[in-house]
């Protein structure tokens, strides 16, 4: 069977893999993503082409060193009435992002990508819409002081699958998404390749 890598160090799609059944390792890429997004961003790109270009690079640098698995690389933006997100370096940062982000609407262009040889065979993205509902700060501060460091771990500054199902007021789109990788089409690309059950 062909073996399966990982180009991400996000426990997230390694637990929503893992769930599903997929025996893979895990190979995190190092690529500049500070610069990537700069650059896209100067050059007028959307957040999704620069989602998807991320996690294009994961896949293909990893795959250059293993040429005989199938590397997924992927990449999740927030991208909010013009404005592109990070993660928050920080819990003052992720306080003053949520109160952003609160009473609004934003989508989470969510792209994966799958190399082969060194070169891309696969990709998808997907743009789930969330809205969060109206809140203050003192109840962000509580949030924040409930779930501490893991709001540094997603874009966001929440996992929708915990407490920061709190901050919400819609969802609209795949859940699995969300948590940060189009889960059934991979799967549905996996199948196909055999190597997960079909």
């Amino acid at each position: 069977m062909t073996p399966v890598i990982l180009a991400s160090a996000s426990v997230s799609r390694a637990r929503l893999l893992t769930a599903a059944g997929v025996v893979f390792t895990v190979e995190p890429a190092h690529v500049d993503e500070d610069a990537i997004k700069q650059s896209l961003r100067a050059d007028g790109a959307p957040v999704s082409a620069c989602a998807e270009t991320l996690a294009e690079m994961k896949a293909v640098a990893i795959s250059r060193r293993y040429p005989q698995a199938l590397v997924i690389g992927a990449d999740q933006m927030l991208e909010c009435e013009g404005a592109w997100f990070d993660k928050p370096a920080d819990l003052a940062r992720a306080e003053e992002q949520l109160l952003t982000l609160a009473g609004k609407t934003h989508t989470l262009p969510t792209a994966a990508v799958v190399a082969l040889g060194g070169q891309r065979i696969w990709h998808q993205i997907a743009t789930p819409r969330l809205t969060m509902r109206r809140f203050d700060r003192a109840f962000v501060q509580g949030y924040l002081a409930e779930v501490g460091a893991a709001a540094l771990t997603s874009v966001g500054a929440y996992q929708l699958e915990g407490r920061g199902s709190q901050l919400f007021h819609t969802v609209e789109g795949d859940f699995f998404t969300i948590l940060g990788l189009p889960l059934l089409p991979l799967l549905a690309f996996l199948r196909a390749h055999h190597v997960v059950p079909s």
